[in-house]
């Protein structure tokens, strides 16, 4: 199993579809118990987002702006019906601790220079059954990361969502040289997201353990000779369990570290992988504090592909 075993008993399993490091510690509820308001228009979804208290926005078409949209504490947004969403600006949750933020259901498009959705020095957030798309660049750097967790933000939980057509997906820990403030954070849960031609980093992790990758569907990252899915570098502490590869140039970096960061701790368990090149593992990283289902590997594509997405919810 190469898992170590770690004190305390596990938590239960939350209600409500909640799975993961942003059920821990108190939870994730975002606008719970607060207004209900419906926006479309991409102004007032940036007054209703930065706005003080709890609060559910339902974001109503989709709505195209620029710059950045500072979400404030104790946010849901979501989208109504399949085709909402936000595009041209970053979804920044920053310097909240917790942040409780949860973002669900919405369109979202890569941002040219920037990313879409960045979470820095930030907890208790959950990104589910969104559907992140951009559209494949020759230049690596025509957008920047479809999802970033940064600078220690914790307790985090990515699922269901699809994420298509990008290059630099989702960085857990920005920096090679900030693992002074990274070490002991960076906890995240990511299960039964698709990657679809994501080329890198889904995810690319430093420092941060344990972060948990189970039950998602990777399918043609290969776009060239550097293709990856998933990487655990500067000694961070990934399990990698029960997931489906397809047509990925490289399902795992770890021990061989990447580019020019140190190798990273991956353990992995019951993944299956068809034309892909292999899952690389090394050492032994922290037992998860919370109970949870894995899903057997033989069903995940046929459960991702059906549920995993805005609009299926």
């Amino acid at each position: 199993m190469d898992v170590e075993v770690g004190g305390g008993d596990p938590q239960p399993q939350p209600p409500g579809g909640l799975v993961g490091w942003a059920a821990q510690a108190g939870g994730t509820t975002g606008g719970a118990g607060g207004s209900t308001v419906t926006v479309s228009t991409f102004a007032d979804f940036r007054t209703q987002a930065q706005s003080a208290g709890a609060k559910t926005i339902l974001v109503n078409g989709m709505l195209s702006g620029t710059g950045t949209v500072e979400i404030s504490a104790d946010k849901t947004i979501r989208g109504v019906g399949s085709s909402s969403g936000i595009s041209g600006t970053t979804l920044n949750i920053e310097d909240m601790s917790p942040a409780n933020v949860i973002i669900q259901n919405l369109n979202i498009r890569g941002k040219v220079g920037g990313d879409a959705i960045a979470i820095e020095s930030a907890t208790h957030v959950w990104i589910d059954h969104n559907t992140m798309s951009s559209t494949i660049e020759d230049n690596p750097d025509y957008y920047d990361g479809m999802l970033d967790i940064t600078h220690a933000a914790d307790y985090i939980t990515v699922s269901w969502n699809v994420i298509r057509n990008h290059w630099k997906t989702s960085l857990v820990g920005h920096s090679d040289g900030n693992g002074g403030e990274d070490r002991g954070h960076l906890r995240v849960t990511y299960h039964h997201n698709w990657f679809d031609r994501t080329f890198e980093r889904s995810p690319r992790v430093r420092f941060g353990e344990t972060v948990h990758v189970f039950n998602n569907y990777y399918t043609n990252v290969n776009n060239n000779a550097d293709s990856y899915a998933i990487a655990s570098l500067m000694d961070a502490g990934l399990l990698v369990e029960g997931n489906v590869f397809e047509n990925v140039q490289q399902a795992c970096w770890s021990a061989s570290g990447y580019a020019d960061s140190d190798p990273g701790r991956l353990v992995a368990r019951d993944n299956s992988l068809t034309n892909s090149g292999p899952c690389e593992v090394n050492g032994t990283v922290a037992a998860l504090p919370y109970s949870y289902t894995a899903e057997n590997v033989g069903t995940v594509k046929a459960s991702v592909t059906a549920g995993s997405g805005a609009g299926k919810l």
